[in-house]
């Protein structure tokens, strides 16, 4: 079992940055491709960028792509977005998910999920 906690969401405006955190507990986590993903109300869930599971291969939704950065740091456990020149449509929840290939995260057939972190921006 992985459990994933969230962390860093909230309220910022249109152009603005955030960097968003998850940490793993359970099991190695470095046996993990990591992801996150994105829900806005009244809209289905999205893929927004993967991890391999040593860092050295990204992989970004369009929309975001250039302006997201997802990292991880396996001695802390933790996976990272980091979140620049924010606007509008970039408001939903944010949840990270964990697979064991990149390829199932693409696919959104992960193994774990947190509860997610919201973040809104404002215009």
């Amino acid at each position: 079992q992985v459990r994933l906690v969230e962390s860093g969401g909230g309220l910022v405006q249109a152009g603005g940055s955030l960097r968003l955190s998850c940490t793993a507990s359970g099991r190695t986590f470095s046996n993990y491709a990591m992801g996150w993903f994105r829900q806005a109300p009244g809209k289905e869930r999205e893929f927004v960028a993967a991890i391999s599971l040593s860092g050295g291969s990204t992989t970004y939704a369009g929309s975001v792509k250039g302006r997201f950065t997802i990292s991880r740091d396996n001695a802390k456990n933790t996976v990272y977005l980091q979140m620049n020149r924010l606007n509008s449509e970039d408001t939903a929840r944010y949840y990270c998910a964990a697979g064991l290939r990149v390829a199932m995260v693409l696919k959104d057939e992960c193994d774990y999920r947190g509860q997610g972190t919201q973040v809104t921006v404002s215009s």
